[in-house]
Parts: structure tokens; C-alpha cells; sequence
């Protein structure tokens, strides 16, 4: 049996192409959020871009659901995952060594890739909660959103903003995802759920039996928080965007960006694969959900706060948009 097959096997590796010889396949995975949100279609569709050139560059890229901006960028960190969808606040964080990150220093091996796309802090809450603005919050049943994930962080941040602490609220901390059938059951007053619009789960918050509305976010401390914190912006909801929730104008709000993070680790080819597939197929990109219709490639290079990959870094000099890169991210 041996004499038949090892013939066998080095007639084989003659007619083998030399190239499919030296080869290493190598094995990326990026960490997003729930399925229901648009981490996890984003994550997907960066991807697909990737394996459709996998024959190119040698990459197969996988798509991981995760709990969210702190897990992956932890994951990212430690090398469980190459990449991370990441809210603009936790990426300013990590790399700063501010709240989870605090023990330890800053995260100084953390990379921007790119921005994504904007996200509003949106407050929902039931028409007959009396819930008209934040600070009517006070003792009311709140969702603020799961451990560890950037919802839950940016809901404490508005509290504090407007005097308020978790204490102050009767709170509950589930996956963003379950809210909207907690308000329907009457089981909680209002959620927070940082998100692009127009988003699946508001859309079913305002649909249902217990009519709602989108709360503004605004006022005296929010706008001081903008002024503390270089990665709050101003956002707007457009009204229309959810004809069943009984706002009568579109809700002022604040808000951050989406980015994509990894690891100095990452081998610099790798991430300018990425880049330069995501760039190259902007247009297509820009359809993958409705939050992205007005996104421009200089606002995907906007709202980052760590260190551009050199990687990255290589693409947007080749395609000349480095001129829009905040000189301070440019490390080499």
C-alpha cells in the first residue's frame, strides 16, 4: 500500500502550481456586535471584499458576533481577534487608559483602520412613561444597555451629565436587542441604544401596542459634555425615519462614530488589504445599509483617536487621502 502511495502523492505535488506550493493561507477575524445590529453586516460585508481576493492577497477573513466595543477591542489587544468594530468613545478610551482601561495605562499597541459611520445616542421611551426629555428620567425603569459594551457607556455618561447616577433610576443592563420587547411589555419605562439610523429595533419599539417616542438628548449638561469629551458630536433623528413613534420633529441628540481598530501586531499587508478593498469598493460599500447613504471616504477618516495603521497609512497616501488624516495620528 505505501509503494502505490507515495507515487501517488509526489505526482501530485510535481503538477501542483509553484504558487499554490509556497502559499500560506492566513486566517483573520473580525469581531462585530449583535446580529441584529449593523456591526455584524458591516463586518460581513469587509469580509466578503477580502475572500473575493483571497486567491490575491492569501487572506480568508471571518466575521465573529461579539458583545460589542470593549470585548473586541480587548480581543484585538491580546490577538484573539486581528480586527474590531468599535465605538469612537472606546477606542479615545483604550488608548488614553480611561474607564475599563484605567488599570494598566493606555492601550498603546491599539491602531485606527477607518471610520464607519455615525451613531446617535437614542432614548426610547413610552408615550405614557411621562418621559418628554433626560432628565425626566429620575426614578423611572431604564435599560442601559449590556456590561461592556459602548451602549451602557454612553447611557451613564448622559445621566451624569444631567446630575443623574444609575442609583437614581431603577436600572437594567440587557442587550440592547431585548429592549424593545421589555417597553412592550411594560416591563421597563425607556431604553438607550447608541445606534445609526434607521435601525431595525427602534423601528419595532415604535410599532408596537405601547405607543413611544424618541426623546431629545439636549440641554445645558449635554452640551458640556461635548466640550469635555472630544468624541460626542451632535446628531439629529430624522422624524421620518420612524413614522410610528409619535415625535412631532426630528430629535436632537448627541452622538459618536463607528471605527474599525486592530493590533500594531497585525502584519501591515494585511490590514492594507483590507483598506484598499473596502476604498476601492466604496460605492458598493456605501449601500450595504441606509446609515451610510451620505458617508464620504473623508468622513472615514474622521473620529479616530489612536494611531493610524501603517498599513492603512500605505493605502491613503497611494490614493492621496492622507491630506485629511489628523497629523497626530500619523506615527512612523
Amino acid at each position: 500500500m505505501k509503494r502505490i502511495l507515495l507515487p501517488t502523492i509526489l505526482i501530485a505535488l510535481v503538477a501542483m502550481p509553484a504558487g499554490c506550493r509556497t502559499r500560506r493561507m492566513r486566517f483573520v477575524t473580525i469581531g462585530t456586535g449583535a446580529v441584529t445590529g449593523i456591526y455584524y453586516p458591516t463586518g460581513g460585508a469587509i469580509s466578503r471584499m477580502i475572500n473575493r481576493k483571497t486567491a490575491a492577497y492569501g487572506i480568508k477573513a471571518t466575521v465573529e458576533s461579539t458583545g460589542g466595543s470593549v470585548y473586541n477591542i480587548n480581543a484585538v489587544l491580546c490577538g484573539d481577534l486581528e480586527f474590531g468594530i468599535a465605538q469612537s468613545d472606546r477606542q479615545y478610551q483604550a488608548w488614553k487608559g480611561l474607564a475599563e482601561w484605567a488599570n494598566g495605562g493606555p492601550r498603546t499597541l491599539l491602531r485606527s483602520v477607518f471610520a464607519v459611520h455615525p451613531e446617535s445616542i437614542t432614548l426610547v421611551a413610552s408615550v405614557d412613561s411621562g418621559i418628554r426629555d433626560i432628565h425626566d428620567i429620575r426614578g423611572k425603569r431604564v435599560n442601559l444597555g449590556n456590561p461592556g459594551s459602548g451602549h451602557l457607556g454612553n447611557a451613564v455618561d448622559m445621566l451624569n451629565a444631567v446630575g443623574l447616577t444609575e442609583k437614581d433610576i431603577a436600572a437594567e443592563y440587557v442587550k440592547p436587542v431585548e429592549a424593545p420587547g421589555l417597553l412592550q411589555d411594560g416591563r421597563i419605562d425607556a431604553f438607550f441604544f447608541t445606534v445609526g439610523h434607521p435601525n431595525g429595533n427602534i423601528s419595532e419599539a415604535a410599532s408596537g401596542r405601547v405607543k413611544v417616542l424618541l426623546v431629545p438628548i439636549r440641554g445645558p449638561g449635554i452640551a458640556e459634555i461635548r466640550d469635555r469629551h472630544p468624541y460626542y458630536r451632535q446628531s439629529i433623528i430624522p422624524r421620518d425615519l420612524y413614522p410610528a413613534a409619535r415625535n412631532s420633529q426630528d430629535v436632537e441628540t448627541i452622538g459618536v462614530t463607528t471605527t474599525l481598530v486592530t493590533s500594531s501586531a497585525v502584519p501591515d499587508d494585511i490590514v492594507y488589504a483590507v483598506t484598499k478593498e473596502v476604498f476601492d469598493h466604496f460605492d458598493e460599500f456605501r449601500t450595504l445599509h441606509p446609515a451610510y447613504r451620505h458617508l464620504t471616504r473623508r468622513d472615514m477618516l474622521e473620529g479616530l483617536f489612536a494611531p493610524i495603521h501603517p498599513g492603512a497609512l500605505r493605502y491613503y497616501r497611494e490614493a492621496g487621502l492622507d491630506r485629511y488624516i489628523d497629523p497626530n495620528l500619523i506615527v512612523e
